[in-house]
């Protein structure tokens, strides 16, 4: 891991590789649509994030105190509204257009806590970035961007109450409890659509699928890298996510993007890089494993 910590190219590489992950996850969850809709997805990308979670942390839940409960059961509800907004989102807008609006909860989380000038201005960039973005109008899809929004509130809430979480318990056995705590939660919405929808079996290996590339090996990647990389250099990965997005968008899903659009993405990208990477940031949590 040292040669991380000597090459910070290496160490970008592996982020830039989690966010490919990350958001070709995504784009494969979205061909499960159709036969799960985006709860069930997200509910099968659950097991199986904290299936493995699970495994590797073995968290001892039986010890856990009410103060520790609290906030792991709060990272389980944002944790379950996240991705479902996301999905959701996803569906109705596009995978380039919901993962851009979902990065204004961490980068309002930055903002607000920095107070520096320079932020404030990056926070009305990427604001301009995401007009461009959507061109609001009569003929918008706003749930669509309500549900992007939602997530990045929620992402906004896991960022705060991890931090809680980091301090209460060792490790990351918070966060693998609320993976599962969250699946759970979810399971019997998606049995009743299952029972309803009766979906083929390509449906859920495609959410079993995205559970793997969407979760388990970003989520993996990123711990390995967290230790050994500057602020800087992972703050520079992460912003990167909303471009990583819409080009899989674009090429793998077909969710052409007009050039104006692609304008705001960059605007998002880079105040998103100026502020989460700034040389004063501390260092950030990994993105929601689930």
């Amino acid at each position: 891991m040292s040669r991380l910590a000597d090459r910070p190219g290496r160490g970008l590489a592996v982020i830039c590789a989690s966010a490919v992950s990350t958001q070709f996850g995504a784009a494969v969850g979205s061909l499960a649509f159709s036969g799960l809709t985006p709860v069930g997805v997200v509910a099968v990308r659950q097991v199986v994030a904290s299936t493995v979670l699970l495994a590797l942390t073995r968290p001892r839940f039986w010890r856990f105190t009410r103060s520790q409960w609290s906030p792991v059961l709060l990272l389980a509800l944002f944790f379950a509204g996240m991705n479902t907004a996301l999905y959701a989102a996803l569906e109705r807008v596009g995978l380039g257009t919901a993962v851009t609006i979902e990065f204004l909860g961490p980068l309002a989380v930055a903002v607000l806590a920095s107070r520096r000038l320079r932020d404030g201005v990056c926070a009305a960039t990427a604001l301009i970035g995401v007009v461009l973005l959507t061109r609001p109008g009569p003929t918008s899809d706003l749930l669509g961007l309500g549900f992007a929004v939602l997530a990045a509130g929620c992402w906004a809430g896991y960022i705060l109450t991890n931090r809680v979480v980091g301090q209460r318990l060792d490790g990351v056995q918070g966060v693998a409890m609320g993976t599962a705590i969250s699946a759970l939660g979810l399971l019997p919405i998606a049995a009743v659509l299952v029972w309803h929808l009766q979906p083929p079996l390509e449906a859920f290996l495609f959410a079993a699928v995205a559970g793997v590339l969407a979760s388990v090996v970003p989520y993996s990647l990123d711990l390995i890298v967290l230790r050994h990389i500057s602020p800087v250099i992972f703050g520079l990965g992460m912003s990167l996510h909303p471009l990583f997005a819409a080009l899989i968008g674009a090429v793998f899903l077909g969710q052409l993007l007009p050039w104006l659009a692609w304008v705001g993405i960059l605007l998002v990208v880079l105040s998103n890089a100026l502020t989460l990477g700034g040389p004063a940031r501390p260092r950030t949590a990994p993105r929601p494993a689930a």
